[in-house]
């Protein structure tokens, strides 16, 4: 891969292939449907598990109908499918308000606001500056759409934290980036922001 082979587009319908072999690459079972799951924590454990292909096909369907819940954008190398960031408007983003590292936290209003939800890099292209790609397309994406604030959820810690821990994004890469601590009513998972 190099810089001029890799570039960030909007998830679409063609891509949405290439962003299942992502998943399965990953050997993640959400599809992204996370944020958007009305059951409990172990309702979501059951769903991941056994049934993930309700997942893959609510995305895909939400896709094809431009649902703003499936926004987000993905790196291709080449043709291929190498990495993929949900952001999307806060307001469609339903568990984030429920969760309780968060259900403390004074969000403010929804408007103008959109969320980070989620990062995923393919095992043969991490450490290669997708994230970094991913982030500032993701950024761009947002904006032309009226984003005026990006907010992301990294997870924070002492320790080293493991590859499928950072699935919020890594908190390095927002920092380094521009974001900011916006709030920490649960310090471990603090909201950043930065304008888009």
């Amino acid at each position: 891969m190099t810089a001029a082979t890799l570039r960030v587009e909007p998830l679409a319908a063609r891509h949405l292939a290439g962003w299942r072999a992502l998943f399965d690459a990953c050997t993640c079972t959400c599809f992204c449907r996370y944020w958007h799951f009305a059951g409990d924590k172990n309702a979501w454990l059951d769903r991941a598990a056994h049934r993930p292909e309700e997942s893959f096909d609510e995305h895909a369907a939400d896709v094809t109908a431009g649902d703003p819940r499936a926004s987000g954008v993905v790196a291709l190398d080449g043709d291929a499918v190498v990495g993929w960031m949900k952001v999307a408007p806060r307001a469609v983003m339903g568990k984030l308000r429920s969760l309780p590292v968060y259900r403390a936290t004074d969000l403010g209003d929804d408007e103008g606001v959109w969320s980070i939800g989620c990062f995923l890099v393919a095992p043969s292209h991490r450490g290669t500056g997708v994230a970094r790609a991913l982030l500032e397309g993701g950024a761009a994406f947002a904006r032309a759409r009226g984003a005026r604030v990006l907010e992301a959820y990294p997870r924070r810690s002492a320790d080293a934290l493991g590859e499928h821990e950072v699935w919020q994004g890594p908190l390095g890469l927002f920092e380094s980036a521009g974001f900011e601590v916006y709030a920490e009513a649960h310090p471990p998972y603090p909201v950043l922001r930065r304008p888009a």
